[in-house]
């Protein structure tokens, strides 16, 4: 039973061994081939799946001894290929397989359109690989690559696929070593070394390849020993590498901190800077947002990683943030706060973190900002001052009121009675006023309580001892109970205040979709929006550098202008937004800071869609000019060589035509010329017209009429093609030229593909039909059918591509221009061409252009 389940169990996955170069020529391929060699000498059963040797000898070398799988050859475009045959090395089952250049494309219609997915399938098959690849074929790193060299890397590989691998083995060489080395001929070939060195191989192109190989490396050794550690639970930091977190409150304190971090980071080899803001997960935030911006851009400036976490004890997150990035030091800032602050409110977060730090270096940095905050805790900080003023004044008139009433009711009320309607009144006024009032008239309560009702009355000496337990119980609760009011108090007010927020940023993102949905500028939509939400008399945008108003939102009806307030507010570096109305506090001013931003990205979309409308004609005029300029050696071909051997016949004089044949050669002459002259007719025309010289002339046509002329410029005027109720379709609006052009063409398309003695179709019918009494059809749809294989659905863009010639291998009949050329003529005249599936087998192309007004036509 053992044996079946063996034999029946899904073979292990193999292991895949990656040599990765920092540049070609550093020698991946010869260090696989040693390792290879080195396993083989072991016992293991070693064969090589693919190699490129590139001709250099010393790598051939390396293959001696080595048993090769033969490659499969495969035929695209008249060309003979060779490329790894999977099954060979799978039905093979050696121990190991060689694969050479991972990122590699394959062969167009193999089963795998590149090279590691061979590989993945082999090592699902169970087969241990060993492989190649170079540092710039890593998907991640392609366009740093081009940015770095100035050459684009078409072939690539998804970098899990090689971080997925069992090992991964740096083939690296200083950038002097290796230009020698090419220039001893040991890389490229003689003429291809000079060109290199100028260019992909320059000192400084390869040092930057080097040092990126070197660090993506580093990165898969770092997430390695993370899960190592993950594996085993160690918790403990292990200083491999120094990583400096600096924690950012929002405060004006915040750049200085940053930039010392920068410099202890800095003075280690490949040190890390990270920055991390702890937001509390109520959702509460003191934090600007303007400012963490501010303090985010200037991390990422210094090369630095910004990061935001949530947590309700900052010490805590901060510490769980800098043990879980495996940080060696933590920057902090010295508090704010000033000394009486910290003797009533106790440690801060610095001494806290510092104490529960363990094996993390904890630096506190002075700055500018070190205790100048308040003498006191700010109690009441989110009242207004009219507010707090009438909470000072009700904490001294409060007490004092209620001990007249009490007083009247002495002889009804006891002591508990009088001393819960005191601390009533104190909550009263610690939710008008905030704690630092309740305080106030807390003490002046305790004084009242005892003077007045505590025995011996009118004396501040109290008789009982329960008494003065009282007393103290009542100062304490009143003090506890107004502060705890006082901060659900000021909790309710953030909470609404954050919705208010919310509600108004998401009305805003809502604002910005819309107008995109509709292609419209969102500018005016949030001028107005911004207007509304602060209440302001009218919100302006203007240029700072010419002072023009862009744009403007006024609030309708008179305005009283008197002691109004004005608002300025930066949107990018180039505008400037100015609020005018009333005063806005701190907080809504942070607010704007995210109305600006969203008015900043609609200004540059509004500056990219102008600029994408200008491109978009020249854009489409090159592409056309570029098709046509291209087609000049397709579409003239045939009639200049006609026309050269007619005449060079004629003028042989070692034979003697006879009268029947000298016409016959004239004749076919002139044809030539004639279609040699239309055609470079049309090709200037077309330039004049990309060129913007010229104009298209649309005017009504009749399909009966154009396509004879059509049939007549084709190779073959013999050819099967058969018309079906042209006569009853309406006419259409083109260019004639040019719609006989796009005719030629894709007739003689669909004849180069059609069945043997098969006629192409070409029918035409009104789009929308038209009704009796109805609307006339919008447009003309044209049908070209054939009866050949068909086109793949997955290959029906691609044969409007230049040079694309799908299931042609005749270079003599062109070079795949026709297709690409007729959807450039027929959408230049407003029209498409489509492709669609012919009824029983075959292609149609579909020619829809716009249909000519009625009035035109009569």
């Amino acid at each position: 039973m053992a044996r079946d389940l063996a034999a029946t169990a899904p073979p292990r996955r193999g292991r895949l061994r990656v040599y990765l170069g920092s540049a070609p020529g550093v020698g991946k391929t010869y260090r696989m081939l040693d390792e290879a060699r080195r396993r083989q000498d072991r016992g293991a059963d070693v064969v090589v799946g693919y190699i490129e040797c590139h001709g250099r000898k010393h790598t051939e070398a390396m293959l001696d001894g080595l048993e090769v799988v033969p490659r499969l050859h495969r035929d695209y475009r008249g060309t003979d290929f060779t490329e790894m045959d999977i099954d060979a090395v799978v039905a093979r089952r050696p121990d190991v397989v060689l694969v050479d250049e991972l990122a590699h494309s394959n062969i167009p219609g193999g089963r795998h359109a590149k090279r590691w997915q061979d590989v993945e399938e082999l090592l699902a098959a169970g087969l241990d690989v060993i492989t190649t690849v170079n540092i710039q074929h890593l998907e991640s790193l392609n366009d740093v690559v081009q940015k770095i060299t100035g050459t684009p890397q078409r072939e690539t590989v998804p970098d899990e696929v090689v971080r997925r691998a069992d090992q991964i083995e740096l083939v690296d060489m200083a950038p002097q070593a290796l230009r020698r080395r090419m220039a001893h001929g040991n890389v490229y070939k003689a003429e291809k070394v000079d060109a290199a060195l100028t260019n992909y191989f320059r000192v400084g192109n390869l040092t930057a390849l080097r040092e990126l190989a070197l660090l993506w490396v580093a990165g898969r050794v770092d997430e390695g020993l993370r899960d190592y550690r993950a594996e085993h639970n160690i918790d403990r930091v292990w200083e491999t590498r120094e990583r400096v977190v600096v924690a950012l409150t929002g405060g004006p304190e915040g750049e200085t901190l940053i930039r010392r971090a920068a410099r202890i980071a800095d003075r280690t080899a490949a040190g890390q800077l990270l920055a991390v803001h702890v937001t509390r997960s109520d959702g509460l935030a003191g934090a600007s947002p303007a400012a963490l911006a501010n303090q985010r851009r200037l991390v990422e400036t210094l090369g630095g990683s910004y990061h935001v976490v949530v947590g309700d004890h900052i010490p805590t997150a901060l510490l769980g943030f800098a043990r879980a990035n495996d940080a060696t030091q933590l920057v902090l800032g010295t508090s704010r706060r000033g000394r009486t602050a910290r003797f009533l409110t106790g440690p801060g977060i610095g001494e806290t973190t510092v104490d529960a730090s363990e094996d993390i270096d904890v630096h506190m940095v002075t700055h500018e900002f070190t205790g100048r905050g308040r003498l006191l805790p700010s109690l009441g900080r989110r009242h207004s001052r009219g507010r707090t003023v009438a909470g000072f004044a009700s904490g001294l008139a409060l007490p004092f009121g209620l001990t007249g009433a009490l007083s009247q009711l002495h002889h009804t009320l006891n002591l508990t009675t009088d001393a819960l309607l005191f601390q009533l009144g104190v909550v009263a006024v610690a939710l008008l006023g905030g704690a630092a009032s309740a305080l106030v008239a807390s003490l002046i309560a305790s004084l009242l309580l005892n003077y007045y009702f505590i025995p011996p009355v009118h004396t501040f000496t109290i008789g009982e001892t329960n008494n003065v337990i009282a007393l103290m119980v009542f100062a304490a609760v009143a003090l506890t109970v107004s502060t705890v009011v006082d901060r659900a108090a000021r909790q309710t007010q953030r909470a609404a205040s954050a919705t208010a927020e919310a509600e108004s940023l998401s009305t805003l993102a809502g604002t910005v979709l819309r107008s995109r949905e509709t292609d419209a500028s969102a500018i005016p939509n949030l001028l107005d929006h911004s207007r509304n939400t602060f209440g302001l008399d009218s919100v302006a945008l203007l240029s700072r550098e010419t002072g023009d108003v862009l744009a403007r939102s006024d609030a309708s009806g008179p305005r009283d202008t008197h002691g109004t307030d004005t608002t300025e507010v930066p949107v990018g570096t180039d505008e400037l937004l100015i609020l005018t109305g009333r005063r806005l506090p701190a907080d809504q001013q942070r607010m704007l800071t995210a109305f600006a931003a969203h008015v900043a990205a609609a200004l540059e979309r509004d500056r990219l869609a102008a600029v994408a409308a200008e491109v978009e004609p020249i854009k489409a005029a090159d592409k056309m000019r570029t098709a046509l300029l291209a087609a000049v050696s397709h579409d003239l071909r045939t009639p200049l060589a006609a026309a050269l051997a007619s005449v060079g016949s004629l003028r042989s004089p070692d034979v003697e035509f006879s009268p029947e044949d000298v016409a016959e050669l004239l004749a076919t002459a002139d044809e030539s010329l004639v279609k040699l002259t239309r055609l470079v007719d049309n090709l200037l025309d077309m330039s004049r017209l990309q060129a913007g010289a010229l104009t298209l002339h649309l005017a009504p046509v009749h399909l009966e009429e154009v396509l004879p002329r059509a049939l007549d410029s084709l190779q073959d005027p013999d050819a099967p093609v058969q018309p079906l109720g042209l006569e009853t379709a309406p006419a259409l609006l083109a260019d004639p030229p040019l719609l006989e052009r796009v005719l030629a063409n894709v007739i003689t398309n669909a004849l180069r593909h059609n069945a043997p003695g098969a006629p192409v179709l070409v029918s035409a019918s009104a789009y929308p039909s038209p009704e009796p009494g109805g609307r006339p059809a919008e447009q003309v749809q044209i049908r070209i059918a054939d009866r050949g294989p068909g086109i793949p659905p997955a290959e029906r863009d691609r044969v409007f591509l230049p040079f694309q010639r799908l299931g042609d291998t005749d270079n003599t009949t062109g070079v795949g221009l026709g297709l690409a050329l007729s959807r450039g003529l027929a959408e230049a005249m407003g029209g498409t061409l489509e492709v669609e599936d012919t009824p029983g087998g075959g292609t149609t192309m579909l020619l829809t252009l716009p249909a000519a007004p009625q009035e035109e036509v009569s």
